[in-house]
């Protein structure tokens, strides 16, 4: 009955396939109202007046509120990453006094149907007086409110002696790069429906996603009810990518709405809206400097940079610029490091998680002040990161620095041994003999690497209950949240290796937060750790059960039985007597001699360590000369994840990842002017990847390094796809221009290519 690390078929996969899936938009309820957003069109300014009198006026409109009929709804708080002095930059759930950036919700209108709430929308008049908006993350701090700077906090880490680094270096390298706004676009907009049932007093919200109990508990605090008086209900979801399933002030205004009105209540958003409104991520500014010795090894790295926040903090708080900091010095021995992080808040979007945040950026950051340090000394680009890399045998590795609030220690790998693997699958030197030869010729190629560390498996818990009915079937109930990944198919892997079924006889429910007190869903590549981890604990517990009332049935001795498709026997004689998973649930239900009815067990597995995945992206670019359009074509993923449950799946999600890293690259980014009002709304403006930009991707999936921290050995992989595509892809449009420094930010668009080719040298 072996099961992890088979790649069978998605079991969640039947209902989106036949059409029967049931995404938030497919979901109505009797007698609903349907809520429309009306945003501000201004990015800074005082509200002067938000006259609603013209949406009343609107045949169908049921009611509309502002700010003042909200105030009794206190900010949203923060989910992950709690620093100091961050509370008074909270979003409300509709702006009072003050709006700040295009597109920040100052009214809600709700109607009988979608299009009278359009149009009642339309119909609310808002007045604002503008104030300037702050565009640059680097202008100096102004006012935010209430004696408040726009400078939320500061994030510093440093471990080692950076200044005796520096002190006696052969040579120092500096560089400001930037790694511009973009975001996860989700083929699912955010939506939720609401409803009061008055006869149990419960709200109960359809829509859920990523975080269904953290945000039942948000939602019931901000509304004053009790958890158990909230139910939160995931259905199938659009992808997630980080952004999706946070608790942003929709959320809570379809909640309240249910509870005023009597009535249930909708908001699915439009493109445009989620263009605007939802989580944007990265704009990050870094000036980093790197002390180096004449053979290539970096003494030291300091690094300053901005992030850019946006109007508010939201559910995250300082969970980005703090990932970057932690992981910034990735695969590489560096013995001393200093960071200092600004969170800087402007009148755009607010900002939040897009998958691997705050390690897309740093990994840019690092790997081309790699190249660029290579080029200073006149060294191999590969060769620098082999002399920088940490041994197997200083695994596990204590970097000296925390992330999440959790001490960074790598617990197992050998970065050298995959480098050289990725390097024997590219036939590397052919591979730059090839290029130089092309070079040569007149053509623009070049190839360019980038390693880096993933993070997984962010605690501090994951709970689990698995039980098997009378007919030999189970149900593993978890508070884990799928968005596409698999969920479903990984925890029945688990569960059906350990409890000794089949695959086919596991059923797994998920982001019901009446099944579970408890659950932390799914970000952080955190599912096949920690839920995983749970599932076996609980599968385990309810095999030893199993196995123990069957020694009494067969009148033998448990340790001598077996399990196997269900059946548990005497392992000496798998042809003799047995009985079934259902004869032994049947014979514990209630009024059998059992103290302690059913077969079934709760597991819950706790961390206070990440498991830390790493892996290498080398890009092969060709370039355009007269446009600038930049061509890749080969593409190869090396990635290690201890244990892999799905290699199959695994292997889609990283290259769905690589997808994402490729449009972050070359081609996504969110604009503003002089007045932050933003140039990208629609797809005509914000551009993503299509088949014909994606090359294939060639992934190396490696199962060398098993963590040593979960009972499984596994590491996440959902991030580990996007990390280095960044770096990877600039060093080598760089190492095309033959000039090492020439690229400073990404997404290098064709226009900023050609200028890099037409520009001076």
């Amino acid at each position: 009955m072996t099961y992890i690390g088979r790649s069978v078929k998605r079991v969640e996969d039947p209902p989106l396939l036949t059409g029967s899936a049931r995404f938030a938009a497919d979901i109505s309820l009797s007698n609903q109202l349907h809520m429309r957003v009306v945003r501000s069109p201004v990015a800074h300014g005082l509200i002067r007046d938000i006259d609603v009198s013209g949406a009343f006026s609107t045949p169908g409109v049921v009611s509309a509120w502002t700010g003042e009929d909200v105030a009794d709804i206190p900010s949203i708080d923060f989910r992950l990453t709690r620093v100091p002095g961050l509370d008074p930059y909270r979003q409300p759930i509709l702006a009072t006094r003050v709006v700040r950036y295009v597109g920040e919700p100052v009214a809600v209108v709700f109607a009988e149907d979608p299009y009278a709430a359009e149009d009642g929308a339309g119909l609310v008049f808002v007045d604002v007086d503008e104030l300037a908006p702050i565009v640059d993350v680097r202008a100096d701090p102004g006012p935010f409110d209430h004696g408040h700077s726009t400078e939320a906090a500061v994030i510093e880490k440093a471990t080692g002696d950076i200044d005796e680094a520096f002190g006696g270096a052969h040579a120092i390298v500096d560089l400001e790069l930037r790694v511009g706004r973009q975001s996860g676009i989700p083929l699912e907009t955010r939506g939720a429906l609401a409803h009061l049932d008055r006869m149990t007093g419960r709200l109960e919200v359809f829509g859920a996603a990523k975080v269904p109990h953290y945000n039942r508990d948000a939602i019931a605090a901000m509304l004053g009810m009790s958890r158990s008086e909230v139910i939160l209900r995931e259905g199938h979801v659009g992808g997630g990518f980080g952004i999706r399933g946070e608790l942003y002030p929709e959320d809570v205004l379809v909640c309240l709405g249910a509870r005023r009105l009597g009535r249930p209540v909708k908001w699915i958003e439009d493109r445009r809206e989620h263009l605007m409104a939802a989580n944007h991520s990265r704009d990050q500014v870094h000036r980093v400097r790197a002390a180096v010795d004449s053979d290539g090894w970096v003494r030291g790295v300091e690094d300053e940079f901005w992030l850019d926040q946006g109007a508010y903090v939201r559910t995250h708080a300082a969970t980005v610029p703090d990932l970057t900091a932690a992981l910034l010095p990735g695969p590489y021995a560096w013995p001393a490091y200093r960071v200092t992080g600004h969170i800087r808040l402007t009148n755009k979007t607010p900002a939040g998680t897009y998958r691997a945040p705050g390690r897309f950026e740093g990994t840019f950051v690092r790997e081309r002040l790699m190249d660029v340090i290579a080029e200073g000394l006149d060294l191999d680009p590969v060769r620098i990161r082999r002399r920088n890399l940490i041994p197997p045998e200083r695994m596990p590795f204590r970097r000296g620095v925390d992330a999440l609030g959790t001490e960074v220690t790598y617990d197992s790998g050998d970065y050298p041994g995959l480098l050289d693997r990725t390097l024997e699958h590219m036939g590397y030197d052919q591979l730059l003999a090839e290029l130089a030869r092309r070079r040569a010729g007149g053509e623009i190629v070049g190839v360019g690497l980038g390693y880096f560390v993933e993070k997984s498996g962010l605690g501090p818990f994951d709970g689990v209950r698995v039980t098997v009915d009378e007919h030999g079937d189970v149900l593993v109930l978890t508070g884990a949240a799928s968005l596409g990944q698999g969920v479903e198919t990984v925890v029945a892997q688990i569960c059906a290796e350990t409890l000794g079924v089949d695959l086919g006889r596991v059923r797994v429910r998920h982001g019901q937060t009446d099944d579970l007190a408890y659950g932390m869903g799914a970000f952080a590549s955190r599912v096949t750790v920690m839920t995983g981890s749970a599932t076996k604990i609980a599968s385990d517990r309810v095999r030893r059960r199993a196995v123990e009332m069957a020694a009494g049935m067969l009148e033998a001795s448990a340790e001598d039985l077996t399990v196997e498709n269900g059946r548990i026997y005497a392992e000496r004689a798998p042809e003799g007597p047995f009985v079934t998973m259902a004869d032994v649930a049947g014979a514990l239900r209630p009024g059998s001699e059992s103290t302690e009815p059913g077969l079934g067990a709760e597991g819950w597995f706790e961390a206070d360590h990440m498991t830390y995945p790493y892996g290498l992206h080398v890009a092969v670019v060709r370039i355009d000369g007269p446009t600038g359009r930049v061509t890749i074509e080969r593409y190869v993923i090396a990635y290690d994840i201890g244990r892999a449950v799905n290699p199959q799946m695994v292997e889609g999600q990283i290259v769905g990842a690589a997808a994402q890293g490729v449009g972050g690259a070359l081609l996504e980014e969110f604009v503003y002017d002089d007045l932050c009002q933003p140039l990208a709304t629609s797809f005509m403006d914000y551009l993503l990847p299509t088949v014909q930009e994606m090359p294939p991707v060639e992934v190396l999936l490696s199962e060398d390094a098993p963590s040593t921290q979960n009972p499984l050995g596994v590491k996440g992989a959902g991030e580990g796809g996007i990390t280095g595509a960044g770096a990877a892809i600039a060093n080598a449009i760089s190492d095309a221009l033959q000039r090492r420094t020439a690229v400073t930010m990404i997404p290098m668009s064709p226009e900023r290519v050609h200028g890099l080719i037409s520009g001076p040298g």
